[in-house]
């Protein structure tokens, strides 16, 4: 299953305009929403998604995965990725919420880009 074309537009930008500024999530929650996305995608795929090198996207499957948040399965030599939507932010600002709200938002099926038209 490949997603990575569908998880590099954002609205109306793409994942390298995004990069060039700021955006709201770090790069640890756009793992978490592209492996909810697809829990089968490789860390090349994963990388590009994010728009970050492979070495940082291991680190932080890593992370999360020494964090409890991810657990990784090996089917043949692919990984699938599990995540515990029960744990919560790790913010004080947004700790009384779960990860699993904010995937609930975010990794949800997206609607098709619809907008009015522009008068010329």
């Amino acid at each position: 299953m490949e997603h990575t074309s569908e998880l590099r537009t954002i609205g109306t930008s793409t994942v390298a305009e995004a990069a060039h500024g700021w955006t709201f999530l770090t790069n640890h929650a756009h793992v978490m929403v592209a492996l909810a996305m697809d829990p089968d995608m490789r860390v090349r795929d994963l990388a590009d998604a994010v728009g970050i090198t492979e070495r940082a996207a291991q680190r932080i499957v890593g992370e999360l995965v020494d964090g409890g948040y991810l657990r990784r399965e090996k089917h043949g030599r692919r990984n699938r990725y599990h995540l515990d939507p029960s744990l919560p932010l790790r913010h004080p600002l947004e700790g009384h919420h779960s990860i699993g709200r904010l995937l609930d938002v975010l990794a949800e099926e997206r609607e098709p880009d619809i907008r009015p038209a522009q008068a010329s």
